[in-house]
């Protein structure tokens, strides 16, 4: 059997892909374990994280993959950072999603963000429900958009991640959860 140079090229280009995707998830689950345990994401994570994206698309792809990789982490760095200066998530979160789009790259961005969200949603619920204060949370996060509507992104006074009686996912556990959604679809794409 014979392999054109095209075909080898694609199955070159997937199997980076997967790469990219599974380093991408270890990341989110080693920052996942450390915030369950702990409450927090440590730099000793996050910020070697980010270093190693870089090289490893740069390595792979050259200095266009360099510049996609850091674009990728700044995009969900920057969507990250409005919600940590809303007084919705910590820091460690803004990192971690910084890191894990780093080495995950640009082209598959969008539908990490997509699954995170739509992962953390799904916790936030799951919690809610699981407290027996679902309908307070819906009261309470109308009571958000309305302080936010006036008021920007100040945190609102009561309902942010400082207050320690507010209900608070590690939202690293989201991360891990879109990370691995985007792995299955890499997967799957086979």
């Amino acid at each position: 059997m014979r392999i054109t140079s095209q075909a080898f090229n694609h199955m070159l280009k997937l199997n980076i892909g997967y790469m990219y995707s599974a380093a991408s998830l270890l990341c989110a689950v080693i920052g996942a374990a450390y915030d369950v345990r702990s409450r927090r994401v440590p730099n000793f994570v996050t910020l070697p994280a980010i270093c190693f994206g870089l090289i490893m698309h740069f390595v792979l792809g050259g200095w266009a993959e360099l510049g996609s990789a850091a674009a990728s982490g700044l995009l969900c760095g920057l969507i990250f950072l409005v919600f940590y200066l809303a007084g919705g998530m910590g820091a460690g979160d803004v990192k971690l999603i910084t890191a894990v789009g780093c080495i995950a790259g640009l082209s598959i961005i969008g539908q990490l963000l997509i699954l995170t969200s739509l992962a953390g949603g799904a916790m936030a619920l799951g919690l809610a429900i699981y407290r027996r204060q679902f309908r307070i949370t819906i009261f309470n996060i109308y009571t958000i958009a309305l302080h936010h509507k006036t008021q920007g992104l100040t945190p609102h006074p009561e309902f942010n991640i400082g207050n320690a009686r507010t209900l608070r996912l590690p939202y690293a556990l989201a991360i891990a959860a879109g990370s691995a959604f985007c792995f299955v679809l890499k997967i799957a794409q086979r």
